[in-house]
């Protein structure tokens, strides 16, 4: 009993409570005629339950629980307050999209807090087992997310691809894990780790076998070239509320087990999977950002913005290995973290705006949706302004301090042309986010109607425009939030 250390995981049994209760309350609470259902409201003041918990255990030391399959550490802490922020952000933001569209049922909401759970158990994932339950918990929920307007051929069509080419990254994922388990002879990855570390390089061909498929999983869950195909068809064919679900929190998800994963466990081959990173990060900037000038679909535009996000996420990850030596890890490490933190703040804002310009009978997910929006919606506009900045990296917003940070991490590590690359290509995606600005603020709109957006749905937002504000301005707090919680996971 005293290996399973059960309150180490009282986050997750607290979402597992809540996601049951959501279900149940709306299968067993009736509403009046005419009434709309709280079932949104219930989930998110549900969601405060593992936050509370998950805030209790900051400060204090990493632990273990369940004989070392699971790990509560800063890193853990962090990357679930920062999930917790995102879901709670896009059911507030969803409310008015969900219930026009006939969406506004407790299967959506269940759904949400599964799939969270899911995020939450491969963040504290320390087993090569638990980073897999975690992992098919969040898709199996994401992929029923993607499907849920049964009645929308569009929206079946882009769930079905997601399923596929999802059920084709965990496949690839499990055989890299079997080819670990194969060489090293357990699933913890602290053990592997301590495995790995007195191998002679003739004994590690079966493990760097095993690294490249766990790193094509992983860069299938990124969104990276050439893993790629599916982001921008189901970003476009889903429900917004669904492509927001899948484009935020997941990627926090996907960060933490490829932390777990290569910089915990396999930090001895780590030159091999940083020359499949590099290949992955320079193919993601430049076609991402190419492409993305020709889309007219926003939702799709903003797909392969993604992928070239996820390019610089990638470039923080790689840059920490110099010359064989990971000495320099931690920092490489957080910078990417940073990254992909303000990223999941940006994405929220960005398809936020879209729920809320969006109106019954109309997807607003053409460019051409956002004309004249300074004149409808000031303040959702300057928000709209804000996010397009950050997205492309433009000072005082937090984008340009994150891609700053990641950018002065691949220098130290002696990789200048790389971080000249990664500027050349930025300054080609700023072209299509300034787009969006000239469309909202110098083009006329083409519906003059008001935007009725609830109160709440407002305030949130002007929370989030403000975040990237005030991060851009004084980002240190959260570096050295992401440093530190990156320092105790490696046990520095």
């Amino acid at each position: 009993m005293d290996k399973l250390n059960i309150t180490a995981a009282l986050p997750e049994i607290l979402l597992l409570v809540a996601a049951c209760a959501v279900l149940l309350v709306d299968v067993f609470v009736k509403q009046a005629d005419g009434e709309e259902t709280k079932i949104d409201r219930l989930a998110i003041a549900l969601l405060l339950l593992p936050a509370a918990a998950t805030v209790w255990q900051i400060g204090s030391p990493a632990q273990v629980a369940f004989g070392g399959m699971y790990v509560a550490d800063g890193l853990a802490h962090v990357l679930k307050l920062v999930s917790y922020l995102s879901v709670a952000a896009t059911l507030v933001y969803a409310r008015g999209y969900a219930i026009d569209r006939g969406m506004h049922r407790g299967e959506l909401y269940a759904l949400a807090l599964f799939a969270l759970l899911g995020q939450m158990i491969m963040i504290s994932a320390g087993n090569l087992l638990v980073v897999y339950l975690g992992l098919e918990l969040m898709s199996l929920s994401l992929y029923a997310l993607a499907a849920l307007r049964r009645d929308h051929a569009v929206s079946t069509e882009a769930a079905i691809k997601y399923f596929v080419l999802g059920a084709l990254a965990s496949g690839f994922l499990l055989y890299g894990m079997s080819m670990l388990y194969g060489g090293t002879g357990t699933l913890d990855l602290d053990r592997i780790a301590a495995s790995m570390s007195g191998r002679t390089p003739a004994n590690t061909t079966v493990i760097v076998f095993g690294v490249v498929f766990i790193v094509s999983g992983l860069a299938f869950k990124f969104g990276a070239v050439p893993f790629h195909m599916w982001v921008p068809d189901v970003y476009q064919g889903t429900p917004t509320v669904a492509t927001l679900l899948i484009a935020s929190a997941p990627k926090i998800a996907t960060f933490a087990i490829a932390f777990r994963m290569l910089a915990e466990a396999l930090p001895s081959v780590a030159v091999d999977w940083q020359q499949m990173l590099l290949v992955l990060s320079v193919l993601s900037m430049i076609v991402g950002n190419l492409v993305a000038i020709a889309q007219s679909n926003l939702k799709r535009m903003l797909a392969y913005s993604t992928i070239a996000q996820v390019g610089f996420v990638l470039l923080g990850m790689l840059s920490g290995v110099v010359g064989g030596s990971t000495d320099g890890m931690a920092d490489a490490w957080s910078a990417s973290m940073f990254y992909v933190v303000t990223y999941v703040l940006t994405t929220l804002g960005t398809f936020g705006v879209i729920l809320l310009v969006a109106r019954k009978g109309h997807e607003a997910e053409d460019i051409d949706d956002l004309k004249g929006l300074s004149k409808r919606a000031p303040g959702l506009a300057f928000v709209m302004l804000l996010l397009m900045f950050s997205l492309a990296g433009i000072p005082p917003t937090v984008g340009f301090y994150a891609k700053l940070a990641v950018l002065q991490s691949v220098v130290e590590a002696g990789m200048t042309w790389l971080a000249i690359l990664a500027v050349l290509v930025s300054l080609i995606g700023a072209f299509y986010y300034l787009r969006i600005v000239k469309t909202v603020y110098f083009d006329e709109p083409l519906d003059a109607g008001p935007i009725a957006a609830a109160p709440g749905a407002r305030a949130v937002m002007a929370v989030n425009g403000a975040l990237i504000l005030l991060l851009g301005l004084v980002p240190g707090p959260l570096m050295t939030l992401c440093l530190g919680a990156v320092r105790q996971a490696f046990g520095i």
